[in-house]
């Protein structure tokens, strides 16, 4: 169900620039870059550049500087062709230098020189035209920019024609920040939206900006798109589109003391634009009773002042609401208004918030979480069952603070880590005391025997090298699904010769198959059968999960197939992968990727609270089913070829612990609440209350009995209404409880008081009476500290 995220997939027409990507060990604006010409799929269309304005006075053009101006920019484009960008002050804080074309005949191409031209744009206001000069193996390419400016911004327009084979992904343009105090950075700029079908809003991409610093202020330039491993020192990765004459990139160079998402707005010229924001990594506080601050930045993209009414909310688990209200302002042209509301931190738990924007008939809004989880000593150590498959968002907002988070929420093994690969190096997770495995893909299945020894010496190489525990020697290799395939040629041309180079290194590397999507047994038994049983120290899947509780395990002769079969279960596959265990030999049980997707108003996935539910039922269903890791798939929503985007037709953006922008979703105080119960527990038996749809875990820890109850009088599957003739299901907000249906147990106590606490971490104290207390059952899991080892015996 999964993509193996860390092999990172280009954008479809990318351009091919590896002379323009950064170099190992050195930092983007650290070095300069050649340019390599490589033939794509060419643009057709007439030679030539389409006009977009007129000279100020006809066939009038000049050597001379040409000064174009509004509040807070002006723009100078000098007798070279280059661009001289001043702020309000007449500071100069950019130049825009050049431009680069590229063209399956004459490659990448860079403008040599220009001559400026004051005209004047249809709407009447002043604007640049630079007519650039190219070297003449450009082969007939012309370039002429337009340039035109409003409060605090520039727009940018490159029209680029000649030629009948253009690659416009490939176009770059070229800048000089001037003295800047803080590296260039890239951000994904989105938007939240509210969908006319109902359901949670979810965000949407709206471009991204590369952001320049200074003590005091800032500068973006915005696009539509980039790829910013081509963007360098020297060029920013601007790719055009396709006009009827050529091609036309477009940018906006946005000036003021804003953040990313305001100068997205600004540049966009969008009427109203929303950012919030804390100053807490991951919005995370260590103990409740504390003021929360929550900042917001109103934007406004528009070309004249206007009122806005700014109002904000705050709740908790339960939907109470903690904080609100509503504040009035005037937002001038191109400019911001910043507030700060504040809320008080619970003892523990999650607090959702909006806040949301209003001008006339113009809205925007913006969400974020706020989670209080206080620190936590940890205990299992080695033994610890607690791991994490990816975190591929370029470890923001810094490598301590994301070692900080996994060490909090009790994470004790990372999945993959290497020297050159994604997330940590080895070296960092051992100084924080995190193990670490490796895996790696790309086995050449029935390659020549030169291609499989050549990705065999290399691979185990770099597990060797990377020191790791375990090597999972690829990653869901069995697709079909349940046809066998792949299984005899995995085994002959990956896990062999794997096998076979850790023997001779006399490596103490352990192996892992292939973690399977689904518990694959026809698959299974195909690759015991070609030898692979005996190849390997544990066996490894991935429990896909859709529409189901954890705990609904269908038997499999009874699984459907398909992307929305009951293949896809939980529990299920797990006591399946057990069964394959006791008669294939012993091998240790691992689960190298388990997910509780939250795809936004789908009804096969989790919604935020269900989600939460089924990460505690999840990892306490591993532990009482002897799963030695779970290592828990994601960190945060991303994909690893695109970081920082929103993605939200994609399910596998959606698995993380955490949003994109870094505040908790329910789930991650779930995965924290099950480190902290399980961490020294050990699993003694299913309980068997006389109601049958009544079930329950007992577990034993150093601080006496763990029972986790639940009831199922609301069936095994989730979102059980959901439309069946669209696949849109607009799910419920994380705080309303979904299940209708409440039972009252009545359960034997060890003494007077009872703790009980939820899937968040979140506890209450019950009184209990002759022995007995009373517990109130729904399809959500709860904790209960303080009952005897019998708690469902009668009395």
């Amino acid at each position: 169900m999964s993509a193996d995220q860390h092999s990172p997939e280009p954008p479809d027409a990318a351009p091919d620039h590896p002379a323009l990507a950064p170099r190992a060990g050195l930092h983007r604006r650290g070095f300069l870059t050649g340019a390599v010409a490589t033939g794509v799929a060419g643009v057709a269309g007439a030679a030539g550049i389409a006009g977009a304005a007129t000279p100020a006075s006809a066939g009038a053009t000049t050597a001379a500087p040409v000064t174009i101006s509004a509040p807070g920019i002006s723009l100078t484009a000098g007798a070279d062709g280059q661009i001289s960008v001043r702020d309000g002050a007449g500071t100069e804080r950019i130049r825009l230098t050049r431009f680069m074309t590229k063209d399956t005949v004459a490659g990448l191409q860079p403008t040599t020189g220009g001559t400026p031209s004051p005209i004047t744009l249809p709407d009447g206001r002043a604007a640049i035209r630079v007519d650039y000069t190219l070297a003449a193996a450009a082969n007939g390419i012309t370039v002429r920019a337009v340039l035109d400016v409003a409060p605090n911004r520039a727009h940018l327009r490159w029209e680029v024609g000649g030629s009948t084979t253009l690659v416009p992904a490939g176009f770059m343009f070229g800048r000089t920040v001037l003295a800047p105090t803080a590296p260039e950075a890239f951000v994904a700029l989105t938007a939240w939206n509210r969908d006319a079908g109902g359901g949670i809003p979810y965000e949407t991409n709206t471009g991204v900006v590369y952001r320049e610093t200074w003590a005091d202020t800032n500068a973006y330039f915005r696009l539509a798109g980039t790829t910013p491993a081509w963007t360098n020192a020297t060029w920013i990765h601007a790719p055009g589109t396709v006009t009827p004459t050529g091609a036309v990139t477009e940018a906006d160079l946005v000036l003021g003391a804003m953040r990313p998402a305001a100068a997205g707005t600004t540049g966009s010229g969008r009427p109203l634009g929303v950012e919030v924001w804390t100053d807490r990594p991951f919005s995370l506080w260590d103990q409740g009773g504390v003021p929360m601050p929550l900042h917001a930045e109103v934007a406004n993209g528009g070309t004249t002042a206007r009122p806005v009414q700014l109002s904000w909310w705050a709740r908790d688990f339960d939907g109470a609401v903690l904080g609100s209200g509503t504040v009035s302002g005037t937002v001038a042209a191109g400019a911001t208004w910043t507030r700060t509301f504040t809320v008080t931190a619970p003892a523990h738990g999650i607090v959702f918030t909006e806040v949301c924007a209003t001008s006339g008939p113009d809205e925007a809004f913006a969400r974020t979480n706020l989670t209080v989880l206080p620190p936590f000593d940890y205990q299992a150590g080695a033994d610890s069952m607690f791991g994490i498959a990816n975190y591929p968002w370029l470890l923001q907002p810094s490598t301590p603070a994301v070692l900080d988070l996994m060490r909090r929420i009790g994470i004790k093994r990372v999945r993959i880590s290497y020297d050159g690969g994604p997330g940590l190096p080895p070296a960092t997770l051992d100084a924080a005391g995190l193990a670490h495995n490796i895996e790696l893909a790309g086995i050449p299945l029935g390659g020549t025997t030169a291609q499989v020894a050549a990705w065999a010496d290399t691979n185990t190489a770099k597990a060797i090298g990377a020191n790791a525990d375990w090597f999972e020697v690829a990653n869901e290799i069995n697709k079909p699904w349940m046809s066998g395939q792949t299984a005899a040629a995995y085994v002959r041309d990956g896990l062999h010769p794997v096998r076979d180079r850790l023997t001779a290194a006399g490596a103490p590397t352990k192996v892992l198959n292939a973690g399977l999507a689904g518990m694959d047994y026809v698959w299974t038994e195909n690759f015991r059968n070609a030898g692979g049983w005996d190849l390997i120290d544990g066996f490894a899947f991935h429990p896909g999960r859709g529409n189901f509780t954890p705990d609904y395990a269908p038997a499999p002769a009874d699984w459907t197939m398909g992307d929305n079969g009951t293949y896809w279960n939980f529990l299920g596959g797990l006591r399946k992968a057990r069964e394959v265990i006791a008669a294939y030999g012993p091998k240790e049980l691992w689960l190298t990727e388990a997910y509780a997707c939250t795809k936004p108003n789908s009804w096969w996935h989790d919604t935020y609270r269900h989600a939460a539910e089924n990460v505690l039922l999840t990892l306490a269903l591993a532990k009482a089913e002897g799963v030695r890791c779970v290592n828990w798939y994601q960190l945060h929503d991303s994909v690893l070829g695109k970081p920082q985007w929103a993605d939200p037709a994609n399910s596998e953006y959606h698995y993380g612990l955490m949003h994109r922008d870094l505040g908790a979703k329910p789930s991650m105080l779930a995965y924290a609440t099950a480190a902290r119960v399980l961490d020294r527990a050990t699993f003694v038996r299913w309980l068997t209350p006389a109601n049958p749809d009544l079930k329950g875990l007992l577990f034993d820890s150093p601080d006496g009995p763990i029972s986790i109850l639940w009831s199922r009088k609301d069936g095994y599957t989730l979102n059980p209404t959901h439309p069946t003739d669209s696949g849109w299901f607009p799910a419920p907000e994380p705080w309303v409880d979904p299940w209708p249906t409440k039972t009252t147990l009545s359960v034997q106590a060890a003494g007077t008081t009872v703790r009980e606490v939820d899937c968040i971490g979140r506890e209450r104290t019950l009184t209990a009476t002759g022995g007995r207390v009373g517990v109130r059952l729904d399809g959500a899991p709860r904790i209960y500290h303080g009952l005897t080892s019998t708690p469902e015996a009668t009395a």
